[in-house]
């Protein structure tokens, strides 16, 4: 029975409803990220906003805020699995080696006492990025040249375009198709804490004038207090990880680039204006994924190609030279074939 691509993937992905979301190996870290952010909601819902609508019966105020911070929550919850769930921008592994013409011949093995030249790929070529000569380095584990931005995140084990940072908050690499929800998720968090550090603050004030001091306050409701120290203090993770993003943002610039090459003063030759590079991070088309998880795996010859046939001289046994023409993998991938002559070849030699 033919299987399909989720099934055989190389990567070390979790896949969940027969490939429709895709996960990176961290994923049960997910779990925790939520409990984070959905228990200091039900202990908001059940104490706070409760005593909100109280106070505020007219025009149903306590009722807004209380709406308010589940709606809001949803919406946080819902960027998190957009930016955890799906395709960051993996591109495809190759079956072979690409067929390029810049292979390498300075390298050699030994073979039976003898040194071979071996074709080898090197490690990067330039491609042209806005006018502007730019290296890609060559992936020996997905066998292709890299996009420009691309990298391979050594947690999922993948190439991914324009690769930013692997979060394990979120259990997915942070890549082209998921930044925009990423940056949305930790806005909005950053958001959700200032609302519910200011409704507990307002319920602590409320309480302050009933009972008159602020210490009768917090004794009256310690899950406000509870909860302002729990938002301030996370306020500060996501709070500074958004302003860092705006930042990045500003620069057309990813956090792995950031960090690699932020302290040298190159050109960034993706930085198109402060006004452009915000509205190509949220106002242009998603790419479409470049990966079918769910189609079914084709039949395709294990053995890897050497793209061209290179002569070689070497020497005999006999004391004269000869040239030998390297096996072509690529003869219609006929393997019997190329067994059958270098079959040959050792009754030659011997």
């Amino acid at each position: 029975m033919a299987k399909r691509v989720y099934q055989v993937w190389k990567g070390r992905n979790i896949f969940l409803f027969n490939g429709k979301l895709i996960f990176g190996p961290d994923a049960k870290s997910l779990v925790v990220t939520i409990l984070l952010i959905v228990v200091p909601i039900v202990v908001f819902c059940t104490n706070v906003a409760r005593n909100l609508i109280n106070e505020f019966p007219t025009y149903n105020t306590g009722c807004v805020i209380l709406a308010v911070a589940i709606l809001f929550t949803i919406y946080v919850l819902v960027l998190l699995l957009l930016t955890s769930a799906r395709d960051p921008g993996i591109v495809p592994r190759s079956s072979h080696p690409p067929e390029e013409d810049i292979y390498d011949s300075s390298v050699s093995v030994e073979v039976g006492g003898r040194q071979t030249p071996t074709p080898q790929l090197p490690r990067t070529k330039e491609v042209l990025v806005n006018g502007v000569h730019v290296k890609v380095k060559y992936c020996e584990t997905c066998m292709l040249y890299r996009p420009p931005r691309c990298s391979h995140c050594s947690v999922c084990d993948n190439c991914v375009e324009r690769f930013d940072h692997h979060c394990p908050w979120v259990g997915q690499c942070i890549g082209l198709r998921n930044y925009r929800y990423f940056f949305l998720f930790v806005s909005s968090s950053a958001l959700l804490c200032i609302f519910v550090f200011a409704m507990s603050a307002v319920n602590i004030k409320l309480l302050m004038d009933d009972h008159g001091t602020i210490w009768k306050a917090m004794k009256e409701s310690p899950a406000s207090v509870i909860l302002m120290g729990y938002c301030f203090f996370f306020l500060w993770f996501v709070g500074g990880l958004t302003c860092f993003h705006i930042y990045l943002i500003g620069r057309n610039q990813t956090t792995y680039e950031n960090f690699r090459y932020g302290a040298r003063n190159g050109r960034n030759v993706y930085n198109q204006g402060c006004l452009n590079n915000f509205l190509e991070v949220f106002c242009t088309k998603m790419k479409p994924s470049r990966n079918n998880f769910r189609a079914y795996v084709r039949e395709q010859a294990m053995m890897p190609s050497m793209c061209l046939p290179r002569e070689v001289n070497v020497d005999d046994s006999d004391g004269y030279r000869r040239t030998k023409v390297e096996d072509n993998l690529e003869i219609d991938n006929d393997l019997s074939k190329i067994s059958e002559r270098r079959n040959v070849e050792e009754a030659d030699n011997i």
